[in-house]
């Protein structure tokens, strides 16, 4: 590979450059770039799932999440509890990150879901198992046709995603209606979770019948996380209490001594992408290395990376020849035979996640640990690993992680090479060319996606409890406790929650505020973002075949390399507006330098005069979408 001088003289030969800024050498390759833009198109591509304002979701009942718009081979035009709640629990993080945008969304799913848990279906009624039925019609009638059933992971998924939101109303001041409409739905699904949690019912592929290591994981989380929560709206959960210490007993009989068993009762090897996901949808970024609840960071959850991983490298023809350490596409399980088994996104994704989290919980903690369960692991991407706790003052630890994180953003590569173009993410691309498949525009796929982003910068949802919670008792009991059971029909949402509305003026974009004032007090709150969407609007007069893109001197904008700067849209361009521009999430407070480059149909390159233009995105309370106007010097 030539020097990166070399290549960026080699870049530029033969092309007019006019006023090009100085260039520093790139510390990373095209994926911030593909990021930059891919992260919009993954948040546009949720909302347009989401009914019945969403393009491809107009027929559903407002805030219902289908799966995917495709309504044939496969026919996803459902609503499953399950990936809603894992969207949802994206969009909330988001949200309380600053993208005030979404919270007619939030609340309108909330509202769905309040009147869900009343529908009864074939696996019941609100108080007898009906909270088990994994899909409905996207009108929020009972789906009654066959179907794997019931799947018990998603009231614990739809709880853990409420109490996130209530989380942020309480903390805002609006503890009633974290009482009053949210605790409500909230309890019912922990009670279901405390009834049925020692019931077989199909796991997340919605295959096996038995006992599954991704639900147990996210009943145990919920059940914690809902007594913390009863407790905050003035209630209490002691069939949480009570039976959070016998699932996690229970946990720990899916670890085989060197993987995670994804299932009992299936007689496939257990090597599934099902751990992977159990693991980073129990996250705490608080936790230690736990093994107990296979924290990303645990021996456990590293072994298991490596093994689920390897045992795709020899399936796939994509995969053909790329040695263990080194990313490769991740499908479900290496049996699968759905589509004739290929890769899927979420899951490809889902490997990288795991990764950012443990960086993220080596960093917090100071030290990295390897044992005997992790040394295989860390000797795929650091031959010289031994066993030994290293300190992050030390050069191990710093070779070690970036090593990890080159391992991560392999998988993160993957995801972005065999996307398509426009940056849609279907469910599976072919394991023999990487073209997409199965059904379209996957909402839990654009989930994945932005869930990854988030850890990989290091932004963490809320600690859900861990380090309270995993002590395993000494002897595991097959237990169930009743809870409570009754219609949440509190769905009055005060016009406080969406107030603060700005009128786009003078180039500002439109925000909803989430800074919030209690009802009941004179303290105000709000939300410090991570992130800004800033919209770059360029007046640049051009001709057919030109096109306009947007280079600077951070990841995001390409560090001044032409070839990975971020194209501009001319879709709104008429002869009277001249209007370029595009949209990039850049991180809170961030100054930087850059400049507009012209592309000629021939490739030329023309530079705009000097001087660089400066801009420092806002860090201001609730900031989440602003507006740069410029016009071409």
């Amino acid at each position: 590979m030539a020097p990166i001088w070399t290549a960026l003289c080699a870049l530029t030969l033969g092309q007019a450059v006019l006023a090009a800024p100085h260039l520093e050498a790139r510390a990373t390759g095209s994926l911030d770039t593909w990021l930059a833009s891919e992260t919009s198109v993954a948040r546009q591509g949720i909302l347009h799932n989401i009914g019945a304002s969403g393009v491809y979701a107009a027929s559903a009942k407002p805030g219902i999440v289908i799966a995917s718009p495709s309504t044939d081979n496969p026919d996803y035009y459902y609503t499953w509890t399950r990936d809603s709640a894992l969207t949802l629990k994206v969009v909330i993080d988001l949200f309380k990150n600053g993208d005030g945008d979404l919270l007619d969304v939030i609340e309108e799913y909330i509202n769905a879901q309040a009147y869900i848990q009343t529908v009864s279906n074939p696996s019941g009624g609100l108080s007898s198992g009906g909270l088990g039925e994994p899909k409905f019609n996207v009108d929020e009638t009972a789906f009654t046709g066959a179907w794997g059933r019931p799947q018990r992971d998603g009231p614990a998924l739809r709880a853990t995603a409420l109490i996130a939101f209530g989380q942020w109303l309480i903390d805002n001041g609006y503890t009633t209606q974290a009482t009053n409409i949210v605790w409500p739905i909230v309890r019912n699904d922990l009670s279901y979770v405390a009834q049925y949690w020692n019931n077989t019912g199909f796991d997340l592929w919605e295959e096996v019948s038995g006992s599954s290591f991704f639900t147990i994981a996210v009943q145990h989380r919920a059940l914690v996380e809902g007594s913390k929560f009863a407790s905050q709206v003035g209630s209490s959960c002691s069939y949480c209490d009570s039976q959070a210490p016998q699932v996690l007993c229970f946990l720990q009989s899916f670890w085989t001594g060197s993987y995670t068993l994804a299932n009992f009762g299936s007689s496939r090897s257990g090597k599934d992408a099902n751990t992977l996901l159990g693991s980073i949808h129990t996250f705490d970024p608080e936790a230690d290395c736990d093994d107990t609840t296979f924290q990303p960071c645990s021996a456990r959850a590293l072994a298991n990376h490596k093994i689920v991983t390897d045992s795709f490298r020899s399936i796939y023809t994509l995969n053909s020849g790329i040695a263990e350490g080194k990313a490769v596409s991740v499908g479900r399980y290496p049996e699968d035979t759905y589509y004739n088994g290929n890769p899927w996104y979420l899951c490809t994704l889902a490997a990288a996640e795991l990764l950012y989290d443990a960086l993220y919980q080596w960093n917090s903690i100071g030290s990295l640990t390897i044992n005997s369960v992790s040394l295989a692991f860390f000797q795929d991407i650091y031959s010289s690993a031994a066993m030994g706790t290293y300190s992050s003052s030390s050069a191990t630890y710093s070779s070690i992680v970036s090593a990890v994180k080159t391992y991560a953003d392999g998988y993160m590569s993957l995801v972005e090479e065999y996307a398509v173009t426009n940056g849609s993410l279907s469910e599976q691309f072919s394991k023999s060319d990487g073209s997409p498949l199965s059904a379209r525009d996957l909402t839990w796929s654009y989930a994945a996606l932005l869930t990854a982003n988030m850890r990989r910068n290091s932004i963490v949802p809320a600690a859900w409890g861990e380090a309270s919670a995993s002590s395993v008792p000494a002897t595991c009991s097959s237990t169930s406790a009743i809870g409570t059971y009754s219609a949440a029909t509190n769905t009055d949402w005060p016009s406080t929650l969406t107030s603060g509305s700005s009128t786009a003026t003078g180039g500002t974009t439109t925000t909803k505020s989430t800074t919030t004032k209690s009802p009941s007090t004179t303290s105000t709150s709000c939300t410090t973002p991570t992130s800004v969407a800033v919209t770059f609007d360029l007046i640049a007069t051009t001709v057919y075949g030109e096109s306009v893109k947007l280079a600077g001197s951070i990841d995001a904008l390409g560090d001044w390399n032409t070839a990975d700067a971020v194209a501009l849209s001319a879709d709104k361009y008429t002869s009277s507006d001249n209007l370029w521009y595009v949209t990039v999430n850049l991180p809170a407070g961030t100054t930087f330098q850059y400049k507009y480059i012209r592309v000629e149909s021939d490739g030329t390159i023309e530079w705009e005069s000097d001087p660089n233009r400066s801009y420092t995105v806002p860090a201001a309370c609730s900031t989440t979408a602003v507006t740069e106007s410029d016009t071409w010097r």
